[in-house]
């Protein structure tokens, strides 16, 4: 039997998809191109991805894992000698304690529909970006990811207890954990989890939830020195009493570009500043949160810390604010062609870090026009290099400008094929050989996304 039929032997009909059915989907990042794979695989469980893998190992059949294709590095690019498993129709939540705040659910499960359920019941998901309407569990969790709110919560990997993988033999890994505390020998989710699926398929995830906030206080502030911005972050996270959620900084090119360029925002305030900062608070008694953080705002502006700020007086009002801060496109629209960048430094380098790639930009790539912007209070900033196509000149200046102060390439959407060539900027030469030697432990065929994350052997 030809290896078609013998997946849809495993899946039936349902399962399996060829041809035009296959090239309808994206092979690549921002939902460009073509699918090239030979089939699309969509198991309806566990089992029948085990029985995949397992003849897929037989066969020396590569396999590319496909969440909700909203990754941004090309992590579910497909050959056409491969097939691709998506596990699409594995997105039941299967269990809500309510009680414990502890949430089982399938790898296809779309996180939209996990935070409403989880909102219904006075809990909440940790997790948020702009593509929760298709992002799948199974992916947020391979890919780590990160969002709005890490400042408190932390990364994807804060937010899971336990998973059940499949590897690329076959075997599932069953390890759902529901305790908070467990070590009992190597918590083996942690090799999952960021792997980009290329150790093995997730399959089901124990989730970790948290009280959800009864009210939620948001400002906007202008700042005239990252003097200001470094203490505003250290100085909210005391007086705030832990309750700081978002800290998302705007340097004056992005505000001005929002409000002044495009002219699709209000402007709160003038955008002569250098520096603006969106800040949330969440908590649980709305009178005593809002005196608070009216209390401690007022206090930094009449000691200088701060030159500006407007709090907003409703939900609107707030997600105008959030508007503006997420309003990718328009960075797009206006800047294209565009290299934009996710990386992570030392919150210390990131003055220095931005002026000098600004200057190396303006000297090697005239014309060309850097906007800055990012959640910074998690070490993360998103830098937008426009009006220049030479990507590679642009990835050189910024990525080889991390190399020395130990910053990261990737802040939350991990490496795919779209930045493997630059690891050695934040990981070192043994690192690396680690990485491999996991890689050659758990998937010895290199069947399970070949290609991603680290570059072919010899290359």
């Amino acid at each position: 039997m030809d290896l078609i039929d013998s997946l849809q032997s495993i899946v039936g009909p349902k399962g399996l998809l060829i041809g035009d059915d296959v090239s309808a989907r994206p092979n690549l990042s921002w939902g460009q191109g073509s699918c090239e794979a030979k089939a699309i695989v969509r198991p309806a469980s566990t089992q029948e991805l085990s029985q995949v893998m397992r003849l897929c190992h037989e066969r020396g059949q590569t396999v590319v894992p496909g969440g909700g294709l909203t990754g941004l590095v090309n992590g579910t690019t497909a050959s056409p000698e491969d097939i691709v498993v998506s596990l699409e129709r594995m997105n039941a939540i299967e269990h809500f304690d309510t009680e414990a705040g502890i949430m089982t659910v399938q790898a296809g499960a779309i996180l939209q529909n996990v935070q409403e359920t989880a909102r219904e019941s006075g809990w909440m998901f940790a997790i948020d970006f702009g593509a929760r309407g298709s992002a799948h569990i199974g992916g947020l969790i391979s890919t780590n990811a990160g969002g709005n709110s890490v400042v408190r919560y932390g990364m994807a990997r804060e937010q899971v207890l336990g998973l059940e993988v499949v590897l690329a033999d076959g075997t599932v890994i069953t390890s759902m954990n529901e305790m908070l505390k467990n070590n009992a020998g190597y918590d083996l989710k942690h090799l999952f989890i960021g792997s980009e699926g290329t150790l093995g398929i997730v399959t089901r995830a124990v989730l970790r939830l948290r009280p959800a906030p009864r009210t939620v206080q948001t400002a906007f502030v202008a700042l005239d020195s990252f003097a200001d911005v470094v203490g505003l972050l250290r100085r909210l996270g005391v007086e705030l009493e832990g309750k700081l959620s978002a800290f998302e900084v705007m340097w004056q090119n992005f505000y001005q570009l929002m409000v002044t360029e495009t002219g699709k925002h209000q402007a709160f305030l003038s955008p002569e500043h250098p520096y603006y900062v969106l800040v949330e608070s969440e908590g649980s008694d709305e009178a005593r949160e809002a005196e608070q953080f009216m209390a401690v705002l007022g206090n930094l502006m009449e000691e200088g810390h701060v030159a500006d700020a407007v709090i907003a007086q409703s939900g609107q009002q707030a997600a105008q604010l959030w508007e503006m801060r997420d309003d990718i496109e328009n960075v797009v629209l206006t800047l294209y062609p565009l290299v934009p960048f996710d990386i992570s430094l030392p919150i210390r380098e990131m003055e220095r870090y931005v002026d000098n790639i600004e200057q190396t930009l303006s000297e090697k790539l005239p014309g060309s026009r850097l906007v800055v912007f990012g959640h910074l209070g998690d070490s993360n900033i998103h830098v937008a290099v426009g009006k220049t196509d030479d990507k590679e000149a642009v990835e050189h200046i910024v990525y080889g400008a991390l190399k020395d102060i130990t910053g990261s390439i990737s802040a939350e959407h991990g490496i795919g094929l779209e930045k493997r060539a630059f690891l050695h900027c934040s990981r070192s030469d043994a690192e690396i050989a680690l990485m491999r030697t996991l890689k050659a432990a758990l998937d010895p065929k290199n069947l399970l996304n070949p290609g991603k994350v680290l570059e072919p052997a010899g290359d």
